[in-house]
């Protein structure tokens, strides 16, 4: 057991002028399974850098521990390689057989050591690169979102793996792993960071109660204010009015009066003015008191969505569908029969390579009457005449340039964009970079946002929340249920599917 202790850790991207971490301290024990838990752009995987040493940055983080990384770096030359010759770049000195037998932990077949890395599925590379990292010793392992792009199968397999070990920070969105897996959550709040024992469940029902707790002082702190300033404002009014009679009288209406009745007139509103002085202190500590109890409530934000309606009730029908690409001599999807209605929301389900995307490029090209020249389809595949689509692909390596070039591409209104994105919790400093520059999980933003703003019959999205953080699945979760649009999705998230699917279809 070693603990890694941060103290005031500063640290700023050259040329940017808005810290990501600034005079954060905390203490984790190398012995924990720890989940890290924070919005897109929050620093995560840049901590994670920082603990590699790959940044520099001020303050201090002392331990004597030593890191490792997933996922490990793989170059265009290495795609042609195997696990097995890129072992000792990845992680000098393991042996192969200790990675054998962590893949036999993750149920992996060994073949996939002495395969190219080019020809392994999303779910077969990350399982080797796993059972590369927990084949050292004596190690803490910072693994960075191992379930992105995986299917359903190869999810349930690395959660049940990650069960068994410990030592590690876990940077994940996904709510079912972390409840699985993880003991203790490191959260980046807005304003302040801290560490709590527990998995992603346990911590969110307690911060909602104080959230709840800071919202009810917060309110308590107003109304307080509001009457210690009617009081002070009610006494400064009887000073001065106090303080106006000392000087000029009428000595036939007040015949009580004379020269000598000015002090006793001053004394009295000396003691007004300080009872005034003794609110204005009161608000001081009022005001000092309430001041922080909001900065880190999380304010989600209610999404809009504006689908349109469309003229039937059946928007696709597919019948005894089979799809192949013509290379290839076995069908990737066969004899698959569904439809999509009006008002639901299906989702595809199934190992990759099973055929979801490709089935998505079917309807997206009936949909335009383009041909994919390299697909062969039989069967029956009917999508809706005219029927307008808001389409989200997996892929985010086509976003460049800057928002508003983006939005006038796409005929979208730039400053709704810019709303919607501020209501997912983009910071506005964000909006004057250059999409390359963005995180995956603000990317995916972006294609999100695009999509939302687009009035349709049928949103189809694929993999939409790939790297996006929990509170804007918890948004998005919440649109969907109130605004009801027409839906076909592909998404891997066990609880998003169990919240908002009418119907599961298995390839």
């Amino acid at each position: 057991m070693a603990l890694i202790n941060v103290s005031n850790l500063t640290f700023a991207y050259e040329g940017s002028f808005d810290n990501i971490f600034e005079n954060i301290s905390f203490s984790i024990d190398t012995n924990w399974k720890l989940g890290f838990i924070g919005r897109n752009g929050k620093g995560k995987t840049t901590f994670l850098r920082i603990l590699l040493g790959g940044l520099g940055y001020e303050g201090s983080i002392s331990t004597s521990t030593v890191f490792d990384y997933f996922p490990y770096e793989v170059s265009q030359e290495d795609l042609d390689k195997t696990a097995d010759e890129l072992i000792d770049t990845w992680k000098a000195g393991v042996e192969s057989w200790k990675v054998l037998v962590e893949l036999n932990e993750l149920n992996a077949d060994s073949e996939i050591m002495y395969r190219p890395i080019r020809t392994l599925s999303f779910g077969e590379r990350t399982k080797v690169m796993l059972a590369v990292l927990f084949s050292g010793d004596n190690e803490f392992l910072l693994i960075d979102e191992p379930t992105n792009h995986l299917d359903a199968h190869s999810r349930e397999c690395v959660k049940e793996y990650l069960k068994k070990k410990k030592g590690f920070i876990l940077v994940s969105h996904d709510r079912d792993l972390l409840d699985a897996v993880i003991d203790h959550v490191l959260v980046l709040n807005r304003e302040s960071i801290e560490v709590q024992s527990g998995n992603f469940s346990s911590w969110w029902d307690n911060k909602e109660k104080a959230d709840a707790f800071a919202r009810s002082e917060n309110e308590k702190h107003l109304k307080e204010i509001n009457k210690l300033k009617e009081a002070a404002d009610r006494s400064a009014r009887w000073a001065d009015k106090n303080e106006a009679t000392k000087i000029g009288f009428d000595p036939i209406k007040e015949p009580e009066r004379n020269i000598s009745t000015r002090a006793y007139i001053g004394a009295k509103t000396k003691k007004m003015q300080s009872r005034v002085k003794s609110f204005e202190k009161r608000m001081d500590r009022e005001i000092e008191e309430k001041e922080g109890l909001l900065n880190d409530i999380e304010n989600v934000k209610d999404l809009k969505v504006m689908p349109l309606s469309y003229h039937k009730d059946r928007l696709i029908e597919c019948r005894d569908f089979s799809l192949k690409y013509n290379d290839a001599t076995d069908y990737v999807i066969n004899n698959l029969t569904f439809e999509v209605k009006q008002k639901e929301r299906v989702f595809l389900r199934g190992e990759n390579g099973c055929g979801k995307s490709s089935l998505i490029k079917a309807i997206l090209n009936q949909s335009s009457d383009e041909n994919v020249i390299n697909i062969e389809t039989e069967g029956v595949l009917n999508v809706g005449s005219n029927l307008v689509i808001s389409y989200i692909n997996q892929d985010t390596s086509h976003l460049s340039g800057s928002l508003k070039d983006y939005a006038e591409k796409r005929g979208l209104d730039y400053t709704l964009l810019l709303t919607l994105l501020n209501h997912l919790d983009f910071n506005k400093i964000q909006y004057g970079k250059n999409m390359e520059d963005f995180s995956e999980g603000q990317k995916k933003k972006v294609l999100i946002a695009s999509s939302l703003l687009t009035q349709a019959h049928l949103y189809i999205w694929d993999e939409p929340l790939n790297y996006i953080d929990v509170f804007s699945r918890m948004q998005i979760e919440k649109l969907i249920e109130k605004y009801e649009p027409t839906m076909l999705i592909v998404e891997h998230d066990v609880r998003f599917t169990e919240k908002l699917a009418t119907k599961i279809i298995d390839l």
